[in-house]
């Protein structure tokens, strides 16, 4: 190919080749026929790779039907081997359609032989079906032999059940059926045993041997707790035989039985313990279940599952243990999260095997989890259901609701040394880090005192693990005091203590988890100590003060978290806005004068303002808070709602002055313009320019002071609201008015406003003030232009629309330009 063809001449030799090449194919393809023909009339075996089909390297291609040259060479591909789904279809169709066979002839034709004749057919057919797959399996028909051995132990159930039909039919089928499944396992065991090629057979005769002992256990009338021990030995026979056998047809099925007939044990010593409570007989089952489980994990590396099932099945045997009459339900739950935090424990017990170790600390988790869970939510209802107090503030009677007991103290203490174990390990419910253990920092009080940064050698779950302990811990501490049923007075103290250490563990924190989770637990205990001082005047007094002190102490506290100093800084301007109600509620001030009073707390955050540093923005949000509030008290008087507003103004206007808050001189603006507004209602003014022009001349008072500072300021940003504020809501009333001052007084307002537009070439008062004048002028010319219509025939009207539609389109052109000379005039315009 040196020298380049003629594109002709090589399309020429193109097509030949082509050509050369569907001849080759076409004989390559029928030899491949004539050689699987000649295969299976050989023996019928699979062609493959064994089948004498060499490439050239060995110098043939099968016997030569007719010899060829191949005129370049080539590597022949033996024919891969067919897979026998379409045999193995047909097989198990033939063989279910023999059982139904079988099953036919049981049933219907049985009853015309007789015993002997019954006897020696089927008989002679379940020895036909057990021998056949003996020669299909000598000459290689495995999938026959599978299914005709699949017949052959059906044949063997039909002779079982014949057997009873015939042979016993007095006794008890529930005991027949035991004794028929125990024997069909061995006979199917020992059949597999001699024919090693099937794979049917074992699994077959595991799942017979799961039969036998719940069958007998139904056969003697046991009760659950009987029903699940035969479940529990079965389960334990299917361990012993998994691990025994190392064929993959016997363990698979095993264990999938043991694991399904434990669990079901499990579940009867569960029930049965909920049944009967503190029975010896559940306990015991849920113990030997324990032991079985951690006997399969300590045996098999790989099924630390079996060992969170027996940590759960010892934790609720020692939980049935509880009597029933215990004081509180709780006692059983605190048993059980208490056996929950020994298994989290036994992870240090060096003799246990991993897979154990680890499946014991699962299951500890998971039902310290469970308990947390439950008592946690008890502690919220127990908090919720303080929202009833303010209903009846003062009063000293507001309701108490029972206490919880001791149970859920120790339930939620339990958990906490549970989730407090687990944050030292190198992964919650793995095996421990290796590291030295390490003071939490939940617990050490001086951590963020100390030099250095210390990093989280533990992770996530780590990390989950003491947030969920310091939330835990929290809980149980908070309602022990109400749980020992001491007086009122001793309670909030406790609470109020409770929610102090709290607030101290979030301020001193060094993970971030274990803050927002102590501020959580201490903003969840402020609410409902508050609540709860709301019974009294002196209790109310003293919570709110020492809360608030605390608050602002945290606020101050440098070596915390900035958000946990905000959230502080939020509840001690909260709490101090709700002293200032308290006390005037004490005095007995008027609610509306209340909400003057109030004010004196966004005052003071104006007033400390830079000196509140990272907490100042929280501070300021927070006494936005307590501004909403003083509005809401005077409510219902709108003269001191007025001047709530003007003093709002006034403090916003203040906080305006210093540097980075000029936002606040809009607030001041809108509360100035809502106290004019609320003044003017509280007269009776009905007059929309009297609330409208007030906001038009600071607005334009604004506008002028930007356009000062800024020329290039567009006249829409600096005076289209306050012309818009007083123009547009005007015309609207316009509209509505029968006499004529306020059209008048409109007109001339907007043509002042026209006129100064078009001589400072500011497009905003110019396209304002025009548009005002122009439907000033169409409302009065509106009832002339009416009557006029009225006297006009009614073919004048379209005829008018016709000339001025053919007066615009011949001079469409000049108009466009002057359109288009108007918007460049426009667009000159500021």
């Amino acid at each position: 190919m040196d020298t380049p063809l003629p594109p002709a001449h090589e399309l020429a030799l193109i097509d030949a080749e082509l050509v050369r090449l569907d001849a080759r194919r076409l004989h390559l393809l029928a030899r491949r026929d004539w050689l699987l023909r000649l295969l299976w009339q050989q023996g019928g075996a699979q062609p493959g790779p064994a089948a004498g089909v060499r490439g050239p390297a060995g110098g043939a291609f099968g016997p030569p039907a007719a010899p060829f040259s191949p005129a370049a060479p080539f590597s022949p591909v033996a024919p891969a081997a067919a897979k026998p789904g379409a045999q193995n279809v047909l097989l198990a169709l033939g063989a279910v359609l023999l059982a139904v066979a079988a099953l036919a002839f049981t049933l219907v034709s049985w009853g015309s032989l007789g015993i002997g004749g019954r006897s020696a057919a089927l008989a002679a057919v379940t020895a036909a079906a057990l021998a056949a797959p003996v020669a299909l399996l000598r000459r290689g028909l495995r999938s026959t032999a599978e299914s005709v051995a699949g017949v052959a132990l059906a044949l063997t159930v039909l002779d079982a059940y014949a057997l009873h039909a015939v042979g016993l039919p007095g006794s008890d089928g529930v005991a027949y059926a035991a004794w028929a499944a125990a024997g069909l396992a061995g006979l199917w065991a020992g059949y597999g045993a001699a024919l090693r090629g099937l794979r049917l057979v074992r699994p077959a005769a595991v799942g017979a041997a799961q039969l036998p002992l719940p069958l007998a256990a139904a056969a003697a009338g046991a009760d659950l707790t009987g029903a699940g021990w035969a479940l529990l030995a079965t389960a334990a026979l299917d361990v012993v035989l998994a691990v025994a056998v190392a064929r993959r047809a016997v363990r698979v099925p095993a264990w999938v039985g043991a694991g399904v007939l434990c669990g079901s044990a499990l579940a009867a010593g569960l029930v049965g313990s909920l049944v009967e409570p503190g029975a010896a007989g559940p306990a015991l089952l849920l113990a030997a279940g324990a032991l079985l489980g951690v006997a399969v994990a300590w045996r098999e590396p790989r099924a630390s599952a079996a060992a969170v099932a027996g940590g759960v099945a010892a934790v609720s045997a020692v939980g049935v243990l509880v009597p029933a009459g215990a004081g509180s339900w709780w006692w059983p739950v605190a048993v059980r999260v208490a056996a929950g935090l020994a298994l989290v424990a036994a992870v240090r017990v060096d003799a246990l095997a991993g897979a154990v170790r680890r499946g014991l600390v699962r299951a500890g988790a998971g039902v310290a989890a469970l308990g947390a869970a439950a008592g946690l939510l008890v502690v919220a209802w127990l908090l919720s259901a303080r929202l009833a107090v303010p209903a009846e503030v003062w009063s000293g009677t507001a309701p108490r609701p029972e206490g919880p007991g001791a149970g859920l103290v120790v339930t939620l203490l339990a958990a906490a040394g549970a989730f407090g174990l687990l944050s030292r390990l190198g992964a919650a419910g793995g095996e421990p880090s290796g590291a030295a253990p390490y003071a939490d920092a939940a617990t050490a009080p001086g951590a963020a005192g100390r030099g250095g940064s210390r990093r989280d050698a533990v992770g996530l779950p780590g990390r989950v693990a003491r947030a969920a302990a310091v939330v835990c811990a929290w809980a149980g501490l908070f309602v022990a005091a109400s749980g020992a049923g001491l007086p009122g007075a001793v309670v909030l103290g406790v609470e109020l203590a409770v929610t102090l250490a709290a607030w101290a563990v979030a301020l001193r924190a060094v993970e971030p988890a274990v803050a927002w989770a102590a501020a959580g637990c201490a903003g969840a205990g402020a609410f409902g100590v508050s609540l709860a001082a709301l019974d009294g005047r002196v209790a109310t007094f003293a919570v709110f003060g020492v809360l608030g002190a605390g608050c602002a102490l945290a606020a101050a506290y440098g070596g915390a978290r900035v958000a946990v100093r905000g959230c502080a800084a939020v509840g001690a301007v909260g709490y101090a806005a709700a002293t200032v109600v308290a006390l005037g509620a004490a005095v007995g001030v008027a609610a509306a004068w209340t909400g003057v009073a109030v004010l004196a707390v966004p005052a003071a955050v104006v007033a400390l303002g830079p000196r509140l540093g990272v907490v100042r923005v929280p501070a300021e949000a927070a006494s936005a808070g307590a501004g909403l509030l003083a509005a809401a008290l005077t409510a219902g008087d709108p003269a001191v709602s007025a001047l709530v507003l003007a003093l709002g103004g006034v403090v916003c206007a203040a906080g305006a002055l210093r540097a980075g808050r000029r936002g606040l001189g809009w607030a001041a603006g809108v509360l100035g313009v809502a106290a004019v507004w609320v003044r003017l209602g509280a007269w009776g003014v009905a007059v929309p320019e009297a609330y409208t022009l007030p906001v038009t001349a600071g607005a334009l008072a604004v506008g002028v002071v930007r356009r000062r500072r800024d020329p290039g300021a567009s006249s829409w940003a600096a005076y289209g609201p306050g012309l818009g504020a007083t123009l547009l809501p005007g015309l609207v009333a316009v509209w509505g008015d029968p006499y004529w001052p306020r059209p008048l007084l409109l007109g001339l307002g907007a043509l002042v406003v026209t006129l100064v537009g078009a001589h400072r070439r500011l497009r905003a008062p110019l396209l304002l003030g025009g548009f005002a004048l122009a439907g000033v002028a169409v409302h009065e010319l509106a009832p002339y232009v009416v009557q006029v219509a009225g006297l006009l025939p009614r073919w004048v009207p379209p005829a008018l629309a016709g000339v001025l539609l053919l007066a615009v389109g011949a001079t469409y052109e000049r108009r466009l330009r002057d359109a288009r000379r108007l918007r460049e005039a426009l667009g000159r315009f500021r």
